[in-house]
């Protein structure tokens, strides 16, 4: 076992009469420092172990039986390096100042590492160094990467061993290995000659000679008199290696100040080619500094530019308004003929080219926006056969909401979302390229990210928006990058970005509607409710159990505590903060209107947003030319056969035109209308495979006579029938490309009329994020997980009497088997002395486990008692007791 899990033996083990789980707690060892992880995680109260599991949810999965096991599970590799990555940079700088210090380390040698020889005074912000360094080493402590008084602090071994600088892994610090490290491997031959050159007393032990040389480096005053004995150009060489990287390559026969710095030890030799600067003379050359700059200040965010707020919100309300048709425009193209899903999932990019067109957008754009779609539930795969993508059914009901609340949805969908759309067209690391709505595209940083960059955004003033490279460092700061692959600084840059398309901010400041969105990520984390407390064990049993409680005994039938009360799910927060920033949005928001103006030139000019009836009929009727703050619809032959194809007739058009346009429908447009009317359904197309029947044999001819028409596979059976190899959808295309207006129609000879947005896939939920490990615990889970953990330890812990003749020897915290009337008779006894005992227990799934309960009333094969280790009264049958043990007279 790890040493940071170890727990002290009985004899200095805490004491459980003085601990209450959930209630204050006694020191892990008589001299008050802890000897181990584990008995300075005893040593914490309640709120701060709730802080632990709340920063590190990874130590919650499953709930450690006891703090034994959440010190040994806060030592393993992928724990630590999740709670490392999580460090700001001063705290991850202190880290690494302790795994370059001894170990243990005192205050004073840390503060040292951090400051330099000269203190204070030393060099600029070494105040502040000091100023901030307490605050860094409680962080590594409240994270269970550090334990010890100031006096011993200690890195957890973990944690000393990845910050530790190797040659395969380097440290920030561009230290290097110590002297004993680089001359593990050296003969004694080789350490005796650098002892002597460097004026040191001869000695034939290798680890006395590496002492003295240690002692030397060490020295600031012989150190200081030995480097001014050397070369001019050796302090050069010296200079190159002092901040790091600490490794150089030599040749075969260096240089005279090569070699002077190898002799005397300053360089140590790594390899036939490669030497090394240890580390106790790199500290001497930087003045006894680890880090060449601390950085114990978050770096400002100032505002560079101050807009007015209401220029903001109105700018981002006109973003806000255009997302939503932005997306109402991509669905309503994807409703009939969406794209194909590709066999591994996502979108061809010819599809993204072409809806790229559609949304007369870049394909980059065009992606945010179908991403977006997608994690909002309204766009999905539909199953079929030839799977293809198509607006959900909850589509018609996100039509259906106000502006506001349809960019609420949106924005409420974007803000946690883990899908980075702006990854496609990159390469995943088997090299195969990321599609829109592909696999491979989660990142789990995102929403991290996100919220951050609003958090900063939302500190500056109202209006402001941020110096764009200060925001980057801030962002740094507060997660240094550890890996040249690290997304961070990208998904800033995207976030910035796609909330200004969004809507969320407006010049680049943050609008009031967006801060309001912003709430459902900052919800309060310290709503841990206080654990509950029960009675001192040293009471009657009776006491321990509340008055509140009925208690039904049965097997193993426990009372429950009673319900908390109820704190919003993050899912009702998220909801109550898209509401409030709807509400903020509406105003702002031009009203709809019922009416467009229509034009000679066979447009119509829609002076705002239009109506939901009115938008949905002249989307049919005519093709959007351009949009803006009013958008121009343009009437083509097409778009009119498109309204006839719908079921309507000229008049209907016509009826509708000038019913909702202010100016006179132009005779252009009537007689455009009109034309397109009396040719439309001309032609009759039915199945066969195909067919086509017109009253004027004269135009089936022509269709014969037209080389176009070659692919369709025509051939006449009748003179006002033709017949067709394609099927009917594809020859209604094929004429309409010829500059026909043929119309389908059904079995019995009637036309079918194509109703708008008829393709739905079935209903579909949205994609849940991804998570960046396990979810951050409530404060209901908080709770009774610190109170679990604290029974679980109360029992580990509780020290037992020891049966005066053992018949077989036990192990250590073994109990002994004890027959069916020594069970009976001990916890009956228990129950009139108001005592607690140690059972042995094992449920009826056969799973055995150790308890220290307090009996209250032993009837009917049954005992009842206050449970220590699950903090509730439970029932418990006496036959699947397997053993019974008093508790120490210092634990009753």
């Amino acid at each position: 076992m790890d040493q940071e899990a170890n727990v002290s033996d009985g004899s200095s083990s805490p004491s459980t009469a003085g601990h209450t789980p959930g209630g204050p707690d006694v020191p892990a060892a008589a001299s008050g420092a802890p000897r181990s992880l584990a008995e300075a995680l005893r040593a914490r109260d309640d709120a701060s172990l709730a802080a632990l599991l709340r920063a590190r949810p990874d130590l919650l999965a499953p709930v450690p039986g006891d703090l034994t096991q959440l010190a040994t599970r806060a030592g393993t590799r992928a724990s630590v390096v999740r709670a490392l990555e999580r460090l700001d940079r001063f705290a991850l700088q202190t880290a690494e100042a302790l795994a370059v210090a001894p170990d243990p380390c005192p205050y004073g040698i840390l503060a040292g590492l951090m400051t330099g020889d000269h203190g204070p005074d030393g060099q600029p912000g070494a105040t502040d160094v000091l100023a901030a360094l307490p605050g860094a080493v409680a962080a590594l402590r409240d994270q269970a990467l550090l334990w010890g008084d100031d006096e011993r602090l200690r890195l957890v071994r973990t944690a000393r061993e990845l910050l530790t600088p190797t040659a395969s892994r380097p440290s920030p610090t561009g230290l290097g290995p110590t002297v004993a490290e680089a001359t593990a491997g050296m003969s004694p031959g080789r350490l005796q000659e650098i002892v002597a050159t460097a004026g040191l007393p001869a000695t034939h032990d290798p680890v006395s000679a590496v002492a003295a040389l240690t002692s030397l480096f060490t020295d600031r005053d012989r150190m200081s008199a030995l480097l001014d004995r050397a070369p001019a150009e050796a302090h050069q060489l010296l200079g190159r290696l002092v901040w790091g990287p600490p490794y150089g390559e030599v040749t075969a026969n260096p240089a005279p100040p090569v070699r002077w710095l190898r002799d005397h030890g300053l360089l140590l030799p790594v390899s036939a080619r490669t030497v090394v600067l240890p580390r106790e003379v790199a500290l001497h050359l930087r003045g006894g500094r680890a880090h060449r700059v601390p950085e114990p200040v978050a770096p400002p965010v100032p505002a560079v530019h101050e807009h007015r707020p209401q220029l903001v919100d109105a700018n981002a309300a006109g973003q806000a308004l255009a997302a939503v048709g932005t997306v109402e425009e991509l669905l309503s193209s994807w409703e009939d003929t969406g794209p194909l899903v590709l066999r591994a999932g996502g979108v061809a990019v010819r599809d993204l080219k072409r809806t790229a067109a559609v949304l007369d957008t870049d394909e980059a754009t065009a992606v945010f926006w179908i991403e977006l779609c997608f994690g909002a539930g309204l766009l999905a795969g539909d199953g079929e056969a030839d799977e293809r993508y198509a607006p959900t059914p909850a589509y018609d009901d996100w039509l259906e909401l106000p502006p506001q609340d349809r960019w609420a949805a949106l924005a409420a969908a974007w803000l946690p979302a883990t899908r980075t759309g702006a990854l496609v067209g990159e390469q995943d690391a088997k090299g195969r390229t990321l599609s829109a709505l592909g696999p491979g595209l989660d990142r789990s940083a995102a929403p991290e990210v996100r919220h951050r960059v609003l958090s900063l955004l939302a500190d500056l003033p109202p209006g402001g928006a941020p110096d764009h490279g200060a925001l980057l460092a801030r962002l740094a700061w507060e997660h240094p990058t550890r890996t040249p692959s690290d997304l961070r600084p990208r998904l800033a840059d995207w976030t910035l970005i796609e909330a200004e398309r969004l809507g969320v901010t407006g010049r680049g400041a943050l609008s009031t509607h967006g801060r309001a969105l912003l709430r459902a990520g900052t919800r309060a984390a310290d709503d841990t409710p206080a654990p509950g407390t029960v009675a001192d064990p040293g009471t009657t049993a009776a006491a321990a159990v509340p008055a509140a409680r009925p208690e039904t005994p049965g097997p193993e039938g426990a009372h429950p505590h009673p319900e908390p009360p109820h704190a919003p799910t993050p899912a009702e927060s998220a909801a109550a903060a898209a509401a409030e920033a709807a509400a903020l949005l509406g105003p702002l928001l031009p009203e709809p209107v019922d009416h467009v103006l229509l034009q000679a030139d066979l447009t119509a000019v829609a002076p705002g947003p239009l109506v939901r009836e009115l938008a949905d009929t002249l989307a049919v009727l005519a093709d959007v030319e351009s949009k803006g703050g009013a958008t121009v619809y343009r009437f083509t032959p097409g778009s009119v056969r498109r309204a006839l194809d719908s079921g309507r007739t000229a008049a209907d058009l016509q009826a509708f035109l000038a019913e909702h346009s202010r100016t006179p429908v132009p005779q252009p447009l009537g007689y455009l209308i009109d034309d397109v009317a009396r040719r439309h359904g001309h032609l009759r197309v039915g199945a066969a495979t195909s067919y086509v029947r017109c009253d004027d044999d004269s135009v089936l001819g022509e269709i014969l006579a037209d080389k176009r028409s070659a692919g369709l596979g025509l051939r006449r059976l009748a003179p006002t029938v033709l017949a067709s190899t394609a099927d009917p959808a594809a020859l209604l295309a094929g004429l309409r490309s010829l500059g026909y207006a043929p119309a389908a129609e059904s079995a019995t000879g009637d036309v079918l009329v194509a109703r708008a947005a008829a393709h739905r896939t079935p209903p579909r939920t949205a994609p849940a994020p991804v998570p960046d490990g396990p979810p951050v615990p409530d404060g209901t889970l908080l709770g009774a997980a610190v109170r679990a953990i604290r029974a679980g330890d109360l029992a580990a812990t509780a020290v037992r009497k020891e049966p005066a003749a053992p018949s077989t020897p036990l192990a250590p915290g073994e109990l002994p088997r004890t027959s069916a009337a020594e069970t009976l008779a001990t916890v009956q006894a228990a129950a009139l002395t108001g005592s607690a005992v140690w059972i042995g227990y094992v449920n009826a799934e056969g799973a055995a486990s150790q308890r220290v309960i307090a009996p209250v009333r032993v009837e009917g094969g049954f005992v009842t008692g206050y449970d220590h280790t699950s903090d509730e009264v439970r029932t418990y049958a006496l036959h699947r007791i397997t053993g019974v043990a008093e508790l120490a007279e210092d634990q009753v």
